[in-house]
């Protein structure tokens, strides 16, 4: 897939502004606690909270912090109800954004995104405006260790996956969204739990940029993904690996 490398690292850079933040505990257990609200309150029946708790396993979240978004979420102790929310639209240079949020305000939340929006100089626009340049994917990612190449695609054709790409830092595995908890759990069977699973938005192509525009582009993306509200952020931007260095330092 076009741009896979560059996306991927994008993401991975995600992770650890959030970290660096102190975000990523409000944003997993809004999520824990939509997903327990959502369905049953066992991650065992429960695919979307399964993967929450794996995240927050991931962040080294303590076990009582989980135990009570989820409980909050099933209603033992009340508490917010969270909106999904997805914004598109462009940013600097024409790169197309979409953004994922879960908010108890939708306003507050639209009024500051469409203000990292406009301050960039890009533009806020409806719902599918850009969603047609992306694919809307599970996404399976495991490290090197976990199997070889030809393992990793084996199993993934079995579990029913549409495509696996092997690089010298993962094994990504995509599949159809209303395929995804079957191929996690078939490949978890298999090699264990992955690094990550969850349902992502991946870009068909990618618009390559200059540093300029890579500047003020990172610069609305920290903007948008400093914000409690906003879970994920996505974009079809390419850049080199030498710029992608002196941004993310």
């Amino acid at each position: 897939m076009a741009g896979h490398s560059q996306f991927k690292n994008i993401m991975y850079r995600k992770g650890a502004q959030d970290k660096k933040r102190g975000k990523v505990f409000t944003k997993i257990i809004r999520e824990l606690t939509t997903a327990a609200r959502s369905g049953l309150p066992d991650p065992a029946a429960n695919p979307r909270l399964r993967a929450a708790v794996l995240a927050a396993r991931q962040a080294n979240m303590p076990k009582d912090t989980v135990d009570r978004a989820i409980k909050r979420g099933a209603g033992g102790d009340g508490g917010e109800a969270y909106d999904e929310v997805r914004y598109e639209g462009y940013g600097p240079g024409g790169v197309a954004v979409i953004v994922e949020a879960l908010t108890d305000n939708r306003n507050r939340t639209a009024s500051d995104v469409r203000a990292a929006f406009t301050k960039a100089g890009g533009a806020l626009g409806e719902t599918n405006s850009v969603g047609f340049m992306f694919d809307h994917v599970g996404e399976i990612v495991y490290l090197p260790s976990a199997a070889s190449a030809d393992a990793m695609l084996e199993a993934a054709i079995e579990a029913g996956a549409e495509d696996v790409h092997s690089e010298a830092d993962s094994h990504t595995v995509l599949s159809a969204p209303e395929d995804f908890n079957s191929v996690r759990d078939a490949l978890e069977e298999k090699f264990g739990p992955a690094e990550t699973a969850r349902i992502a938005w991946r870009p068909k192509t990618t618009s390559p940029i200059d540093d300029e525009t890579a500047t003020s582009l990172f610069k609305m993306l920290e903007t948008l993904e400093d914000s409690d509200d906003v879970q994920n952020v996505y974009a079809n931007f390419e850049v080199g690996e030498e710029v992608l260095a002196r941004l993310s330092a």
